[in-house]
This record gives C-alpha cells, sequence and structure tokens, in this order.
C-alpha cells in the first residue's frame, strides 16, 4: 500500500467517525467513575486528555471537575467539534486544543510535572500500552493520576477467530497482565474497572446506523465501511472474549522503596509494630498470624525501607479473613516508626500491599479503621455491600476495598483468624 493509499483510507476512516458522540467505547458513567477513582484533585485540576477525538471525556472533565484541560488529538476535524461544542456550552475557557501527536509530547505544551491528570480512554493502543506508562509519567505533577484504558482478553481461551482479528489490530493482554505491567512501571494501582456492554452500545450502535447511511463511493469508503463491519461483526460474534479495561494510577513515592517482607524481617518488623502502636498487641498479632497457615498469605506483608538500603519505616499486612464463606482479606495492622510519621510512608506501604492483592488475584479488602485515612484508599463502608463485623463498631469504621468488581461482592459477617480475637 502505498502512503497516498493509506492516507485516503485513513481519512475515509475519520470521515466515517465524524459527528458521532464517541470514538471509542465508553460512556459519562465511566468517566465520572474513573474520576471518582482517581481520588480527590485540586480545586482547579489541569488535565491533558489524549487522543481526545470530538472530546465527551474533555468536554464531561472541564463541566463537572472545574478542570482546565488540554485536549489533544492529530485529526484537525474532531478538534473543531470539540472547539465548538465547547463554546456552545460556555467552556470555551477552559479547554484549550493542541494537535499533537501522542507519540511525541515534546515542546511547551507539556512540560514535566505540568498535570494532576493525564486522561487517554480508547486511544493509548495508538503507540501501545507500555510505551503509554513509561513515557506519559514524566508529564504527571506530583500526586497526579493517569488514567488509560486498553482493549484486553476477558476469557482465558479466546477463539481462533477472535485472536486472528486482534493480531492485525493490537497485542492484547488480561486484564491482570496490564496491571501487573504498570506495578513494573512504577505505579500504584487506584483501581480498575472493565467496562460493560452499554459502553461499547453506546459507541457501536451509532456507528452501525452510520455505516448504513455512508456513501461507498467516496475516496477509501468502501474499504473503511469493510473493516467497520468485520469489527461490528466481531463484536456481535465474539463480544464475550474481549473488552475494555480502564486503569487508574498513580506513580509510586519515590521517597519509599517498598517490597515483601522476608524470613529476615521478622525481628524487625516486630520492632516497627512494637513501636508504632501504645501496646504490644499488634505487634503480637502479627507474630501469631504468621504461625497461621490458614490466615498467613506469603507476599502479602509489605515494608517500606528508609531509601533502598534503609531500615524498615513501616509495615502494612493482609491476611485471609471470610465474608460468609467467601475469601476476603483483613489489612492489620499498618504501622509506621516515630520518626517517620505523617510523611506517607504508611501510604505508601498500604499501596503497595493492595498492589500485591490485585496481582494475586483477590477482589476484597476489609479494615476497621480511620474513616479520615482509608477512604483515601478507595474504602467505603462495608454495610453498602451488606458485609458486617461480628462485634459493635461504628459503621463508618468498618470499612471495604473492592479490587476486582467483576466477582460478586459478598454479603455476610466477617470471620476473622482466631489471632484477632474477635
Amino acid at each position: 500500500m502505498t502512503d497516498n493509499d493509506h492516507a485516503v483510507r485513513s481519512e475515509a476512516f475519520f470521515s466515517l467517525h465524524h459527528h458521532l458522540p464517541r470514538q471509542s467505547p465508553g460512556s459519562d458513567a465511566t468517566t465520572r467513575r474513573l474520576l471518582e477513582l482517581a481520588g480527590p484533585l485540586p480545586r482547579r485540576p489541569r488535565v491533558l486528555d489524549l487522543g481526545c477525538g470530538p472530546g465527551r471525556a474533555a468536554l464531561l472533565l472541564a463541566a463537572e471537575a472545574g478542570a482546565e484541560v488540554t485536549a489533544v488529538d492529530l485529526h484537525e476535524p474532531f478538534l473543531d467539534e470539540l472547539r465548538e461544542a465547547a463554546g456552545a456550552r460556555g467552556l470555551g475557557d477552559r479547554i484549550r486544543t493542541v494537535r499533537a501527536d501522542m507519540a511525541d509530547l515534546s515542546g511547551p505544551d507539556f512540560p514535566d510535572g505540568s498535570f494532576d491528570l493525564v486522561w487517554a480512554e480508547g486511544s493509548a493502543y495508538i503507540i501501545g500500552f507500555d510505551t503509554a506508562l513509561r513515557d506519559w509519567k514524566r508529564l504527571l505533577a506530583p500526586g497526579g493520576s493517569l488514567v488509560v484504558s486498553e482493549c484486553v482478553w476477558t476469557t482465558d481461551t479466546p477463539s481462533a477467530a477472535a485472536r486472528a482479528f486482534w493480531e492485525q489490530q493490537a497485542s492484547l493482554r488480561p486484564v491482570a497482565a496490564n496491571t501487573a505491567a504498570a506495578v513494573t512501571a512504577g505505579y500504584h494501582v487506584l483501581g480498575v474497572r472493565v467496562q460493560p456492554d452499554s459502553d461499547w452500545d453506546e459507541y457501536y450502535i451509532p456507528l452501525a446506523e452510520r455505516v448504513e447511511t455512508a456513501d461507498p463511493s467516496a475516496p477509501g469508503m468502501a474499504w473503511a465501511l469493510a473493516a467497520t463491519r468485520e469489527e461490528l461483526a466481531m463484536r456481535r460474534e465474539h463480544g464475550s472474549e474481549y473488552g475494555y479495561a480502564c486503569y487508574v494510577l498513580r506513580p509510586a513515592d519515590p521517597r519509599w522503596t517498598t517490597r515483601p517482607e522476608t524470613a529476615a524481617d521478622g525481628a524487625v518488623v516486630h520492632t516497627v509494630n512494637a513501636a508504632a502502636f501504645p501496646t504490644p498487641d499488634e505487634a503480637r498479632l502479627v507474630d501469631e498470624l504468621r504461625g497461621d497457615p490458614a490466615a498467613w498469605l506469603p507476599g502479602l506483608g509489605h515494608v517500606v525501607l528508609d531509601g533502598p538500603d534503609g531500615d524498615i519505616a513501616a509495615y502494612a499486612l493482609l491476611t485471609r479473613c471470610r465474608v460468609g464463606d467467601a475469601p476476603a482479606l483483613a489489612l492489620a495492622p499498618v504501622a509506621t516508626t516515630p520518626d517517620r510519621q505523617r510523611q506517607a510512608a504508611g501510604q505508601a506501604v498500604v499501596r503497595a500491599a493492595l498492589d500485591a492483592a490485585r496481582l494475586r488475584g483477590e477482589s476484597l479488602v476489609l479494615v476497621l479503621g480511620h474513616p479520615e485515612y482509608h477512604p483515601r484508599f478507595g474504602f467505603v463502608p462495608a454495610s453498602r455491600y451488606g458485609i458486617r463485623p461480628g462485634f459493635d463498631v461504628p459503621d463508618e469504621a468498618m470499612m471495604a476495598l473492592v479490587l476486582d468488581d467483576s466477582v460478586p461482592v459478598p454479603r455476610g459477617t466477617i470471620r476473622y483468624p482466631a489471632a484477632f480475637g474477635v
């Protein structure tokens, strides 16, 4: 195919998508949920929307989060649509469009550390998920988050037809493989959401209607229509095998080094817990849990080091508990040495432990904690899910975090390991 043929086909493809509500699967509800998972933002957050298309997400972020949005796309007609829509909604002063290649975000529009939120729905595949993780991290301000979606396998055994189709488009991985790639790239995972089928309907129903009315005689349009019909048929026949997963990520705090605890750490971990609490009960709790094979899960006790080769400054432990008969995890204790408290060491070690739980395929974490501290990790009152402790505590103190919302959340009473004494 010549460069001219490629350009004609690309223009036909874009023409087929002009003035559609979306350029990839999505919904306003999903955008709002991802925004919620990203956590608290500054009063007027700086957002970079990459591969924005006609800007459905950019408009919502500007209107509902009060964001100053820099919206980036290579296709100028999409940016024209966004500018028109922003002006009509009174958001013209909050959305700035930039025609640029997301693979080359150089120059004065994209300085290091300049955005509180980098947003990429349905576009990272253009440069590759791993490349996006690597190249876009520098753009985030301290405490900033990356929201990125990627097409993934949602079955362990995709059909030959689905594999053959996607091998022409992109290299798909399971949800967990991308989660692991994000952790390896130096991020904490704040949340993962597989988009529901209704998100695909919002994209494909208008696109299918457009296919029926498009002029096949326009240059390159016969190819664009054939490719789109193949895509629609693939979704119709094999849609249960793949989907879009959205990842909400935050770079790990560079001040702290985290790792799983080792057998050699036992005595130091005991000392850290004894120093962090007014009684030795938590230190003894860890020792007893370590000796309970039904509760102890190797790799789910994590430490924070005061520098790459420094002393242990904080500790967090996840052990097996149950809700009714369903497996869950209990977060306890979380301990920081007195000289390192209020420096985010505790946050770093909790996020590392939660990342490890996600990579194990765990779906639910419970904590009896502080209602002003633990919600920063995504915890909400467990009662929202019909989960309750077997003892009296304030409702807002018994909290739950769903790590995998594709797994039904169990209802019932929490059953702790015997070491907890409850």
